[in-house]
């Protein structure tokens, strides 16, 4: 059960290794593309493997779930997949595993990647556990550290661990198949929580230390990438650096301002400031920021 391409690499490491994958359970269909409709990355793979395919609108619809239970499968996988409702994680005998990014129970939730760039974390990691009724608390099968890059953005993070959580995905399952992994409580009182990033909320604040923006920036690209207004413009920052020292030509200049010498573009923080290496203004496609110094003065 999986639907962004970050579900892909962990459905082919099982068809490559013999697993009998009874079928796809993905997202229905979306307006989009050349055609006006988008297959998500899990059914136009699982398709071009000849793999049967479920989209259900709603997971209790009483034909869908005589469908699943039909099918009589052993275990049930998910991996970036929306919640279930407890009669279909309930349904297979070794019930269901979920693959999480994060070392659970840290960073529970939709966001677990951006979070933990976001807050300046330097390690996170990838979980498999047992679905359970709350979600992202059932029992731990596995789990692997992942070390997070000074500059690394959320999209390069994802697609590392994108493969690394493939890899555990197969562990997980050959362990349980073989029935020699014991599954152990989250504790939770340790937990904290990644909730979904909404468009508003990426709103750069210019009022902090730089080394906060510089997190926040990555931890928002490339998408939905965070964003500023400037000259009446909305431009998103896609990726920066961290200026330890202030340039002399920011002394004097508010956080937020702006301040280019024809090669670089600065932004204001609160103690120095950042450098901005790659932005896109609205109506237009990213570039990096010697290109767009280059149309536009700052």
């Amino acid at each position: 059960m999986g639907t962004p391409e970050f579900a892909v690499p962990s459905l082919e490491i099982l068809l490559d290794h013999g697993y009998e994958i009874l079928a796809v359970v993905t997202a229905p269909d979306k307006p989009g593309g050349r055609l006006g409709i988008q297959d998500s990355a899990v059914k136009t793979f699982a398709l071009s493997r000849g793999l049967k395919v479920l989209q259900p609108v709603k997971l209790r619809d009483p034909e869908f779930l005589s469908e699943l239970k039909g099918l009589g499968a052993d275990l049930q996988i998910v991996v970036a997949f929306r919640m279930l409702p407890e009669i279909v994680w309930n349904l297979p005998p070794m019930g269901t595993m979920n693959l999480h990014g994060s070392l659970l129970p840290k960073y529970r939730g939709a966001a677990p990647i951006n979070w933990a760039i976001i807050n300046g974390e330097t390690e996170t990691g990838l979980s498999t556990f047992l679905l359970q009724h709350e979600i992202d608390t059932g029992d731990l099968l596995m789990q692997e550290k992942i070390t997070i890059g000074p500059d690394e953005t959320a999209g390069e993070l994802h697609d590392r661990m994108m493969v690394a959580g493939a890899r555990l995905v197969l562990r997980s399952v050959q362990a349980l198949e073989r029935g020699d992994v014991h599954p152990i409580p989250q504790q939770d009182q340790e937990a904290t929580h990644a909730p979904k990033i909404f468009q508003e909320t990426c709103s750069i604040n210019f009022d902090q230390p730089a080394s906060s923006i510089h997190n926040f920036i990555r931890g928002l690209s490339p998408y939905p990438g965070a964003w500023t207004i400037h000259d009446q413009k909305t431009f998103k920052i896609l990726r920066s650096a961290r200026i330890d020292a202030l340039p002399s030509a920011l002394d004097s200049m508010q956080p937020g301002e702006w301040y280019s010498d024809g090669k670089n573009l600065y932004i204001r923080a609160k103690d120095t400031c950042i450098s901005v290496l790659e932005l896109q203004m609205e109506g237009k496609r990213r570039m990096p920021v010697r290109d767009f110094l280059n149309g536009y003065k700052v």
